[in-house]
Protein backbone atom coordinates (compact mmCIF):
# COMPACT_ATOMS: atom_id res chain seq x y z
CA UNK A 1 0.00 0.00 0.00
CA UNK A 2 3.08 2.48 0.72
CA UNK A 3 2.67 6.08 1.43
CA UNK A 4 -1.41 5.47 1.75
CA UNK A 5 -0.69 3.07 4.34
CA UNK A 6 1.81 5.46 5.94
CA UNK A 7 -0.47 8.25 5.71
CA UNK A 8 -3.09 5.96 7.74
CA UNK A 9 -0.86 4.91 9.97
CA UNK A 10 0.42 8.95 10.96
CA UNK A 11 -3.33 9.21 11.67
CA UNK A 12 -3.61 6.66 14.19
CA UNK A 13 -0.67 8.37 15.64
CA UNK A 14 -1.90 11.81 15.75
CA UNK A 15 -5.41 10.93 16.22
CA UNK A 16 -4.31 9.41 19.92
CA UNK A 17 -1.46 12.54 20.02
CA UNK A 18 -4.69 15.00 19.89
CA UNK A 19 -6.14 12.75 22.40
CA UNK A 20 -3.76 13.40 24.80
CA UNK A 21 -1.16 10.89 24.74
CA UNK A 22 1.93 12.93 24.37
CA UNK A 23 4.07 10.52 24.14
CA UNK A 24 5.35 10.52 20.58
CA UNK A 25 7.96 7.60 20.77
CA UNK A 26 5.37 5.26 22.80
CA UNK A 27 2.74 6.38 20.30
CA UNK A 28 5.08 5.37 17.31
CA UNK A 29 6.64 2.26 18.79
CA UNK A 30 3.06 0.78 19.46
CA UNK A 31 1.66 1.33 16.05
CA UNK A 32 4.59 1.08 13.73
CA UNK A 33 6.68 -1.70 15.39
CA UNK A 34 3.86 -4.47 16.16
CA UNK A 35 3.12 -5.36 12.77
CA UNK A 36 5.31 -6.24 9.85
CA UNK A 37 5.22 -2.91 7.97
CA UNK A 38 7.54 -1.62 5.26
CA UNK A 39 10.42 0.19 5.96
CA UNK A 40 9.22 2.78 3.55
CA UNK A 41 5.88 3.07 5.43
CA UNK A 42 7.44 3.38 8.68
CA UNK A 43 9.93 5.96 7.47
CA UNK A 44 7.46 8.22 5.55
CA UNK A 45 4.92 7.96 8.60
CA UNK A 46 7.61 8.69 11.33
CA UNK A 47 8.96 11.89 8.86
CA UNK A 48 5.20 13.42 8.62
CA UNK A 49 4.25 12.82 12.03
CA UNK A 50 7.27 14.58 13.03
CA UNK A 51 6.88 17.40 10.84
CA UNK A 52 3.32 17.96 11.74
CA UNK A 53 4.38 17.97 15.72
CA UNK A 54 7.45 20.22 15.56
CA UNK A 55 5.50 22.35 12.85
CA UNK A 56 1.95 22.60 14.29
CA UNK A 57 1.12 25.85 14.86
CA UNK A 58 2.16 27.03 10.96
CA UNK A 59 0.16 23.98 10.05
CA UNK A 60 -3.08 24.71 12.21
CA UNK A 61 -2.40 28.72 11.43
CA UNK A 62 -2.35 27.63 7.44
CA UNK A 63 -5.95 25.81 7.91
CA UNK A 64 -7.14 28.11 9.94
CA UNK A 65 -7.02 31.22 7.90
CA UNK A 66 -8.95 29.57 5.38
CA UNK A 67 -11.69 28.49 7.12
CA UNK A 68 -15.07 30.08 6.13
CA UNK A 69 -17.68 30.31 8.38
CA UNK A 70 -16.27 27.56 10.70
CA UNK A 71 -14.85 27.65 14.34
CA UNK A 72 -11.31 25.87 13.68
CA UNK A 73 -12.22 24.19 17.55
CA UNK A 74 -15.56 22.69 16.16
CA UNK A 75 -13.47 20.46 13.36
CA UNK A 76 -14.06 16.75 14.50
CA UNK A 77 -10.16 15.59 16.04
CA UNK A 78 -10.24 12.99 12.95
CA UNK A 79 -10.59 15.84 10.02
CA UNK A 80 -8.88 17.99 11.55
CA UNK A 81 -5.81 15.41 11.97
CA UNK A 82 -6.41 14.69 8.46
CA UNK A 83 -5.99 18.24 7.41
CA UNK A 84 -2.77 18.65 9.16
CA UNK A 85 -1.50 15.68 7.26
CA UNK A 86 -2.61 16.98 4.03
CA UNK A 87 -1.12 20.64 4.82
CA UNK A 88 2.02 19.08 5.94
CA UNK A 89 2.39 17.74 3.01
CA UNK A 90 1.42 20.88 0.69
CA UNK A 91 3.46 23.23 2.68
CA UNK A 92 6.76 20.68 3.46
CA UNK A 93 7.24 17.96 0.74
CA UNK A 94 8.07 19.32 -2.19
CA UNK A 95 8.20 16.16 -3.52
CA UNK A 96 4.64 15.21 -3.48
CA UNK A 97 2.72 16.78 -5.40
CA UNK A 98 -0.30 19.40 -3.60
CA UNK A 99 -2.91 17.19 -5.36
CA UNK A 100 -1.61 14.15 -4.87
CA UNK A 101 -1.49 15.28 -0.91
CA UNK A 102 -5.12 16.37 -1.57
CA UNK A 103 -6.57 13.18 -3.08
CA UNK A 104 -4.72 11.08 -0.45
CA UNK A 105 -6.67 13.51 2.25
CA UNK A 106 -10.01 13.08 0.51
CA UNK A 107 -9.36 9.40 0.49
CA UNK A 108 -8.62 9.09 3.87
CA UNK A 109 -11.24 11.25 4.87
CA UNK A 110 -13.80 8.61 3.37
CA UNK A 111 -12.86 5.60 4.87
CA UNK A 112 -12.67 7.44 8.78
CA UNK A 113 -14.72 10.35 8.30
CA UNK A 114 -18.44 11.26 7.15
CA UNK A 115 -19.77 10.82 3.94
CA UNK A 116 -19.73 14.85 3.62
CA UNK A 117 -15.86 15.24 5.04
CA UNK A 118 -14.33 14.84 1.95
CA UNK A 119 -15.99 17.72 0.50
CA UNK A 120 -14.91 19.50 3.55
CA UNK A 121 -11.10 18.40 3.15
CA UNK A 122 -10.81 19.02 -0.53
CA UNK A 123 -11.80 22.61 0.23
CA UNK A 124 -9.49 23.73 3.01
CA UNK A 125 -6.62 21.54 1.61
CA UNK A 126 -7.26 23.29 -1.95
CA UNK A 127 -7.41 27.10 -0.80
CA UNK A 128 -4.20 26.53 1.24
CA UNK A 129 -2.70 25.00 -1.78
CA UNK A 130 -3.74 27.86 -4.16
CA UNK A 131 -2.42 30.52 -1.26
CA UNK A 132 0.80 28.30 -0.83
CA UNK A 133 1.05 28.28 -4.83
CA UNK A 134 0.25 31.97 -5.34
CA UNK A 135 3.50 32.99 -2.58
CA UNK A 136 5.83 31.23 -5.08
CA UNK A 137 6.72 28.48 -3.23
CA UNK A 138 5.74 25.94 -6.09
Amino acid sequence: MGRRLARELALKILYQYEEGDTDVAGILHAVLDHKNYSNGEKKFSRELVEKIINNLSAIDTAIINVLKNWPYDRIAVIDKTILRIGACEILYFDDIPAQVSINEAIEISKKYSSSDSGKFVNGILDAIKKIYESSNHK
